[in-house]
């Protein structure tokens, strides 16, 4: 009878830390004022590869921390000016109308050091199902 409890209590505690593990994410982001909103994703003629596309929002001195995707990500500042740091180069402000490409895998940041909003536009040509994202630990 112990061990039935025991078990159910361990099903319970796995399905709250994966909720958690679920909202995580989203609430990391609504405090840090970053927003990130998907626009397009397509299969591309290159096998295994597909687009997607996405709008970031950076409210004022806000960042992002060093991350890397498993693909290429090319973007372009929408709006305000955003600060990119990435690995090997010396970091690079960019304002709206500005350009920046990032190869597969190379680790990099993107911070707003001004005190209004900052918006980019994210695409990245990566591998299929994959992450678009890979955190640096």
């Amino acid at each position: 009878m112990e061990t039935k409890k025991q078990k159910t209590w361990v099903i319970i505690a796995i399905i709250i830390l994966g909720i958690i593990a679920f909202l995580i994410p989203n609430q990391i982001a609504a405090q840090t004022g970053i927003k990130r909103t998907d626009l397009q994703k397509h299969d591309l003629s290159i096998p295994g590869r597909e687009t997607v596309q996405a709008k970031i929002d950076f409210d004022g001195h806000t960042a992002f921390g060093q991350h890397s995707h498993p693909g290429e990500e090319i973007i372009y500042v929408l709006e305000g000016s955003l600060e990119y740091e990435v690995e090997g180069q010396a970091p690079v402000t960019l304002k709206a109308g500005e350009v920046l490409f990032i190869p597969a895998g190379v680790v990099h940041s993107a911070r707003n050091n001004t005190n209004v909003k900052a918006s980019e536009l994210a695409t990245y040509i990566v591998e299929k199902g994959k992450p678009v994202l890979v955190m640096k630990k």
